[in-house]
């Protein structure tokens, strides 16, 4: 179809809308409330053509007629859901069927929300704004997310993932691939084992454990998270993090005579963390690691935790 908006209009539109729906007067109505709301709309006959269109430009969001020649509006919903690059679009069935199994199919195959026919553009228009608002967060949040030092996943109160970011997946891809495990994280599939016991401890003492923390450290890379519940959800959060480099343990080890667990210790001490903490992420009890720190602090000649550390960053190179 031929746009009639300038390139000014289509830079500065309230945001595409696909209207789907095999009624000349339904597109006629939908398309002249939606211009002129500021929405730049496009519009097809039947699923397939939809589907044909959204390949070359992917709407905001979709309305979407039930009942239409060909593939239905279900079969429609359901093959963009399949694909990752539309699975996110906001689809709102249209429907003049009052059943609930058909409404609740709908909401089944996908779709976030539905208009029942005959259609009343204030309600159309209040719809489109909710959920185009509701995306739009979203992607706001997780673009921050995934452009931060922290990445996110969530998931339920036993442990099992239920959403998850693409930084979070790399995360959780790196964490698996260093520790030598063989873990799936799809949505629905437990954390791996190690953090998986943390945060059971967590929840299972209602946020409360000898560690506030998740530590791991293999191959040259810190892996850490800490875990918030997230409000009226039932789900929790995870914010991860990484850090690559930043302490090379053999260097560490060589330079100041130290052992490795020695090194080890000196490194979570760097990063703030009590002899309690060191203790529950190396596998030792507190008094151990104050037995260590005494070694360390006599090889160094240092009295203090701050000095042991400075005298690292002075004569190594990380």
């Amino acid at each position: 179809m031929t746009s009639k908006f300038s390139d000014t209009q289509l830079s500065s539109h309230h945001g595409i809308v696909m209207i789907v729906d095999d009624t000349p007067g339904n597109l006629a109505l939908l398309s002249d409330t939606l211009s002129e709301a500021g929405y730049r709309v496009l519009v097809a006959t039947d699923g397939l053509s939809a589907l044909e269109q959204i390949a070359y430009l992917k709407p905001d969001i979709i309305l979407l007629d039930v009942m239409m020649p060909g593939i239905d509006g279900f079969e429609t919903c359901r093959r963009l859901k399949l694909e990752p690059e539309t699975a996110r679009i906001p689809v709102l069935f249209m429907t003049a069927l009052g059943e609930l199994d058909d409404l609740l199919r709908g909401f089944g195959e996908g779709a976030v929300d539905y208009i029942v026919k005959p259609i009343r553009p204030p309600e159309v228009l209040v719809r489109v704004d909710v959920q185009l608002t509701q995306a739009r967060n979203l992607q706001r949040a997780e673009h921050a997310l995934n452009n931060s030092t922290f990445s996110a996943l969530a998931i339920d109160s036993y442990g099992n993932l239920t959403w998850l970011t693409p930084g979070g997946s790399l995360w959780l891809d790196e964490f698996v691939q260093k520790h030598a495990l063989n873990s799936d994280h799809k949505t629905g599939s437990p954390l791996p084992k190690p953090i998986h016991e943390w945060v059971k401890q967590r929840i299972g003492n209602a946020g409360k454990s000898d560690m506030d923390s998740f530590e791991s450290y293999r191959a040259g890379v810190s892996f850490s998270a800490k875990i918030t519940p997230c409000q009226n959800t039932g789900e929790y959060l995870l914010l991860l993090e990484t850090h690559s480099g930043e302490w090379d343990l053999e260097t560490v080890r060589n330079s100041l005579g130290l052992t490795f667990r020695e090194a080890e210790i000196l490194m979570w001490v760097s990063r703030g963390k009590t002899n309690k903490e060191v203790g529950v992420i190396l596998g030792n009890s507190p008094r151990t690691i104050n037995k260590h720190l005494e070694h360390i602090f006599e090889k160094l000649g240092v009295v203090t935790r701050a000095a042991a550390v400075s005298i690292v960053l002075q004569r190594t190179s990380i």
